[in-house]
């Protein structure tokens, strides 16, 4: 087959595993994109005074992009776009999704988002919000705000019509016997996910067009002096914003308890409590929160109060999703393969940034911290470097299905080592200086020089995260090409999608499988 015919063949695919891969690609890129951008500031910040650059705008326009590109569009379109595409209909036992070809549109919808983002460093006037896209500056900045509008909407659109997909396609289309208290954790995490997207998306996608309409169109929402609000922006865009932690935090946590759940031989501790406990009470409690990210914006007191209880009564249900995971390592015979390294990592740097956020959620503690690097290295371990490690991990232990072949387990641990050192010196880092008052969003820290070496040590672990990151990608490519055969099930998984070939055909089996009445993906043991 020529490369015209292959390229064709992949561009107009209807295929659900072609579409996750094409997912893949493109968050990987983006991951790659806002990588860049993290160094570019890491570097800045390495010394006192300038260093790569002496334009702060410059520093705006790395800081807009590693947060925007990292946020929508590496975690959510890796989660929910590739592991949901690729794994749901397996793991349900389809033939494919629900509408093929609105799958297809949704990943050219997230393609055309990346190309837009890819444009601003072309343009003269590159957007420089951040991924916040805060007005009034981002209606006074001289940086292109629509571009940040436009990539908004794209992969909002691309998210609303994969909610729709897959909602309609584990209601619809699961092989007989594979009952609702037979589905995977992964899905039942893919579901809840989806639901919120489909709450919560068109919020933000309002906020952002009311910011064009501000700036382009000469209205006045977010203009104080004609009777608009900031606050409302700001209420608008972490309505949708924080419940999109949950929206990656329950899919991450879904692909670590497959992993778990294989590699340690174990049946899913309390199916039921993190099924209907943990997704379903994040679900309910997820648009409750969002106002802890205005403590320090002059609200009356008893509205911090209120906000304060239910920030903290979300960790209820995410720590029980937390015990559900400890419980299946109990007494679980554990294989330390590549993937299970990933999965333990991203317990161990969720429990810190779990931890580390409980402080967040206290009104008279955010009022000293909410402007600091602490603020920013607890978020990177709660979902930025969690979030990444189980990506990493899913692509890892989803590797033999998707290429039939398999990847080198020694690089693959030493670039697990390499990363979980690098990111912990790192975040680690910036959570102590944060305590000690070392602002965020700065471009230069001249007034506090007591802080140069701290940034050193953190610009010094960035490389070791750097290093690790590309093993891993070279390990998957040489792996690809290479690897060794890896066999339809190389794991001794009990889960569907490891039934048929690797890697599976169009139509996935000759067969709509059918499976029996005691059959469980993680019947492992006898506990239940």
């Amino acid at each position: 087959m020529s490369f015209a015919q292959t390229a064709k063949e992949w561009i107009f695919t209807t295929d659900h595993k072609r579409v996750g891969i094409l997912y893949l690609i493109g968050s990987m890129a983006a991951f790659a994109i806002a990588g860049l951008m993290a160094v570019l500031m890491r570097l800045e910040l390495s010394h006192l005074g300038p260093t790569i650059t002496n334009n702060p705008s410059q520093y705006n326009v790395w800081l807009y992009n590693h947060g925007a590109v990292m946020i929508l569009g590496f975690q959510i379109p890796a989660l929910t776009g590739f592991f949901a595409n690729y794994c749901v209909p397996l793991m349900i036992g389809a033939k494919d999704v629900a509408f093929p070809r609105l799958n297809a549109l949704s990943v050219w919808l997230f393609y055309a988002g990346v190309v837009v983002v890819l444009l601003g460093f072309f343009i003269p006037d590159p957007p420089d919000v951040m991924w916040t896209g805060y007005p009034p500056y981002s209606v006074m900045t001289t940086g292109n705000t629509a571009f940040y509008t436009f990539t908004v909407l794209l992969l909002g659109f691309a998210s609303i019509l994969g909610g729709v997909n897959f909602l309609t396609t584990v209601s619809f289309m699961r092989a007989p016997g594979v009952t609702w208290s037979k589905l995977n954790i992964f899905v039942w995490s893919i579901l809840a996910a989806f639901a919120l997207q489909l709450i919560f998306v068109p919020v933000l996608g309002t906020a952002v067009t009311l910011i064009t309409f501000d700036k382009y169109l000469g209205t006045h929402f977010f203009d104080p002096s004609t009777g608009g609000d900031i606050l409302t922006y700001q209420n608008l865009f972490w309505f949708y914003s924080h419940p999109a932690v949950y929206i990656i935090y329950m899919p991450f946590i879904g692909v670590v308890f497959e992993i778990v759940a294989t590699f340690a031989r174990n049946r899913v501790f309390n199916y039921n409590m993190v099924v209907f406990g943990g997704f379903g009470g994040i679900v309910l409690l997820s648009g409750e929160v969002w106002v802890h990210h205005l403590y320090v914006t002059g609200m009356p007191d008893w509205l911090r109060i209120g906000t304060m209880v239910t920030t903290l009564s979300i960790s209820v249900p995410v720590g029980l999703t937390i015990i559900g995971l400890v419980g299946t390592l109990y007494k679980g015979a554990i294989d330390f393969r590549t993937p299970m390294l990933y999965a333990l990592g991203v317990v161990f740097l969720f429990l810190i940034g779990g931890l580390t956020g409980i402080p967040l959620a206290v009104t008279s503690l955010t009022v000293h911290l909410a402007q600091t690097y602490y603020v920013v290295g607890h978020f990177h371990y709660v979902m930025a470097v969690a979030g990444t490690f189980a990506i990493f991990g899913g692509v890892y232990y989803f590797f033999p299905k998707m290429t039939g072949r398999m990847y080198n387990e020694t690089v693959g641990k030493i670039g697990f080592w390499l990363t979980f050192i690098g990111v912990n010196m790192v975040f680690w880092t910036m959570m102590v200086i944060g305590v000690q008052g070392m602002p965020r969003r700065y471009y230069d820290y001249s007034h506090f020089p007591q802080f140069q070496a701290s940034h050193e040590l953190m610009t010094f672990g960035t490389a070791f995260i750097g290093v690790g990151f590309a093993l891993a990608v070279v390990n998957w490519i040489m792996g690809a090409i290479n690897g060794k055969e890896a066999g339809p099930n190389p794991w001794g998984s009990k889960s569907l999608e490891w039934t048929t070939v690797s890697p599976p055909p169009h139509g996935n089996w000759p067969e709509i499988p059918k499976v029996d009445a005691d059959w469980h993906p993680y019947g492992y043991g006898a506990r239940s």
